[in-house]
């Protein structure tokens, strides 16, 4: 059996003492935590307006994402239909086919109108 000799009443004045400002410790570094949380530079207003940033990111992400899907399918469409590319070259460039005819109308200027 061990017997703990009684170490006196000053060494537990001193030991509460230590533990007291422990506690004052620990809770002046969980303020400051929760300080530097908040109003830092990595603060949660930065995390609110960086998490507002990703969402409108993924929406413009979805949106280049639709554009690209509509441009491939322009794409495939032109490599695939030659009857496509025929009536953008028409529109575009105005290519015409041999033998045919183009008449080109150009509209008066209001000046050299006839009066009635």
């Amino acid at each position: 059996m061990i017997i703990k000799q009684n170490r006196g009443r000053q060494w537990l004045d001193w030991q509460r003492r230590m533990v007291t400002g422990a506690h004052y410790i620990g809770v002046s570094v969980c303020l400051l935590l929760l300080i530097v949380l908040v109003f830092g530079d990595m603060g949660l207003p930065r995390y609110f307006s960086m998490r507002e940033q990703v969402q409108q990111l993924g929406i413009d992400l979805q949106e280049l994402q639709r554009t690209t899907r509509t441009l491939r399918e322009g794409i495939d469409g032109l490599e695939h239909d030659p009857a496509k590319v025929e009536r953008l070259a028409r529109e575009q460039l105005g290519y015409v086919r041999k033998g045919e005819t183009v008449y080109q109308l150009i509209p008066s200027s209001p000046q050299e109108r006839p009066r009635p």
